[in-house]
C-alpha cells in the first residue's frame, strides 16, 4: 500500500473569477508548471512520498468560475497516469438530467467521484426533502446506483460570495439516511465550526467518511480529539495548494508526527482511501 492524498486541487485556474484568484494572493510558478505538465506533478508526488492523489474539481460558475469544462480538464489530466491520479469532477445541483450526466462523466471522462460544494454552488445538500431542489434526489440515486462517491465540502469558505449557511454537514444527514449505499466524504471535516457534527455523522453512518484536509496537520487533534478512536473512518487530505498549504510533503510529515498509534496512521493514510477510491491498474 501507499499514501493517498484525498484532496488535491489541480484545477483549470484560467476559469477562476478575478476576485477568487486575488484571494490566493499569487500562484506559485511550480504549481503553474504542474498544471501544465501532469508528469511533473507525478514526480512531485514521488518526492512527497505520495502514491496517489484525488484531484478535486467542481462546477461553481457563480462563485468561483469553474464550469463543466473542469470535468474535461481533469479527465485529460489524469490520462498521463490513471493509476495514480484520481479524477474527481463536478455537476450542477440543478442539472436537468443527472442520470445521463453521471453516466457520461463515468463512461466518457473516467470521473471516479463527484465534488459538491454547497457554499459555492449555493444549495443545501438535503434540498430534495422539502422539494426546493427535487432533482438532487435523482442525482444521489444515480451516484448510488453507479457507485460514484460524492465529496461534500463541509466547513467555512472565505471566497467572495460563498454562503456559509450551506456548509453545515448536518444537511448531509438526510442524504446518508436516504442513500445508504452511497459513499459520502465530508471534506474538511466541517472545520472550524462543525467538526463535532462531522465526527458524529462519520461514527453514525457506515457510508460516511471524515476527510481532514484544510486543517493544519499539527492541530488535527485539537480539531478532532476523537481522531484516535475513529481512525477507521478518516481520510488524509492536504488541500494543496490551497491558502496556507505550501507543500504536500510538509503536511504529510506533520501528520506522521502526531501522537497517534501507527496502525491508525496507516488506516488514515493508506487503507481507508482504498474503500472510497479503489486501486485502478493500467489495462
Amino acid at each position: 500500500m501507499g499514501v493517498t492524498d484525498c484532496h488535491v486541487h489541480i484545477n483549470p485556474l484560467r476559469e477562476m473569477r478575478p476576485d477568487a484568484v486575488r484571494l490566493l494572493s499569487r500562484v506559485d510558478p511550480e504549481v503553474e508548471r504542474y498544471l501544465r505538465d501532469p508528469g511533473a506533478f507525478v514526480e512531485y508526488l514521488d518526492r512527497c512520498g505520495v502514491e496517489r492523489a484525488a484531484l478535486i474539481n467542481y462546477v461553481a460558475p457563480e462563485v468561483i468560475g469553474y464550469t463543466e469544462a473542469a470535468n474535461t480538464f481533469v479527465s485529460e489530466y489524469v490520462r498521463t497516469d490513471p493509476e495514480r491520479l484520481i479524477a474527481v469532477g463536478g455537476i450542477r445541483p440543478d442539472h436537468p438530467d443527472p442520470e445521463r450526466e453521471v453516466v457520461r462523466l463515468i463512461d466518457d471522462l473516467g470521473i471516479r467521484a463527484l465534488k459538491l460544494h454547497p457554499p459555492h454552488q449555493l444549495f443545501r445538500p438535503n434540498a430534495y426533502v422539502d422539494g426546493s431542489l427535487p432533482g438532487l434526489r435523482a442525482l444521489y440515486d444515480a451516484c448510488e446506483r453507479h457507485h460514484l462517491p460524492i465529496v461534500f465540502h463541509t466547513g467555512t469558505s472565505v471566497f467572495p460570495r460563498a454562503r456559509n449557511r450551506y456548509s453545515d454537514p448536518l444537511f448531509v444527514e438526510d442524504v446518508a439516511i436516504d442513500f445508504p449505499d452511497l459513499s459520502i466524504v465530508l471534506a474538511h471535516g466541517g472545520r472550524p465550526i462543525w467538526t463535532e457534527t462531522a465526527v458524529f455523522l462519520a461514527r453514525r453512518f457506515p457510508n460516511v467518511w471524515l476527510e481532514v484536509s484544510g486543517v493544519p496537520p499539527g492541530r488535527l487533534l485539537e480539531y478532532f480529539p476523537q481522531l484516535p478512536r475513529i481512525s477507521e473512518k478518516v481520510l488524509f487530505g492536504s488541500d494543496w495548494p490551497g491558502p496556507g498549504v505550501k507543500d504536500i510533503r510538509e503536511n504529510l510529515e506533520a501528520f506522521r508526527a502526531l501522537p497517534l498509534p501507527s496502525d491508525a496512521k496507516q488506516r488514515i493514510l493508506e487503507e481507508n482511501p482504498l474503500s472510497v477510491f479503489p486501486r485502478r491498474t493500467r489495462s
